[in-house]
Order: C-alpha cells, then sequence, then structure tokens
C-alpha cells in the first residue's frame, strides 16, 4: 500500500504580492523553499489563514532572502497581500518508508524571516 504523508510545512508565511496576470504558480523565496525541501514545479497546497481558502498550485523558485511569496495567475483572487498562508507538501510513500519518514516544518516570522525549523 502507498500513503500519502505530510513532507513539508511553512507557517505563518505572509503573502508580500499578487500578480494576477501571470501563468499560475506560488513563487516562494529560494532561502525559504530549500529549509522546507520544496524544489520547483512540486505540487503545494496553500492555506489562507484570512479567509480559510485553500488551493494547489505548484511553486516557482524566488530570489533568495527576497522574502517573497507571491500568488501567481488565478491564485491571485483567492488571497492579499498581507494575508498570512500556510504552505504544504506531501510525499508518496510505500507502507515502510511511511513509518520512517519524518517532516520538515518552518515558522516564519517578520518579513519571511525563518524564525524556526523542526524535523519531525
Amino acid at each position: 500500500m502507498m500513503r500519502t504523508k505530510l513532507k513539508s510545512k511553512i507557517s505563518y508565511a505572509t503573502v508580500t504580492q499578487t500578480e494576477l496576470y501571470y501563468q499560475g504558480s506560488i513563487t516562494i523565496a529560494e532561502d525559504i523553499m530549500i529549509a522546507a525541501d520544496l524544489m520547483e514545479g512540486e505540487k503545494v497546497e496553500v492555506l489562507n489563514l484570512h479567509n480559510g481558502v485553500r488551493l494547489e498550485t505548484y511553486v516557482i523558485r524566488g530570489e533568495k532572502g527576497s522574502g517573497c511569496i507571491c500568488l501567481n495567475g488565478p491564485a491571485a483572487r483567492l488571497g492579499y497581500t498581507g494575508d498570512k498562508v500556510f504552505i504544504l507538501s506531501y510525499g508518496l510513500y510505500a507502507e515502510e518508508e511511511a513509518a520512517r519518514a519524518k517532516a520538515r516544518f518552518v515558522e516564519l516570522g517578520e518579513g519571511n524571516a525563518i524564525t524556526d525549523t523542526q524535523v519531525a
């Protein structure tokens, strides 16, 4: 059996911009992507704490150190600059691997600076 399990979670990211006329996706600063073990093109789920919207999209690499969290394309209609969001990614694991797999947690603070990372 294969199991879908949480792989990465970015907590309390602040949307820094929205770009409606873009092909779609979420742009995430490269240092945040690295901390959360996300790769460009990876599917993510974005949960908006301000309006309750959940959306699926894929990651685009943003400038390292920029703190960029940008909702692009149709996703730009689902949040505003300043909204707090959680960004989740999942892995598909074989039963034995799922029991050993650990999720990576990244918490962001002011300016989307990384304030804490954990593996659990």
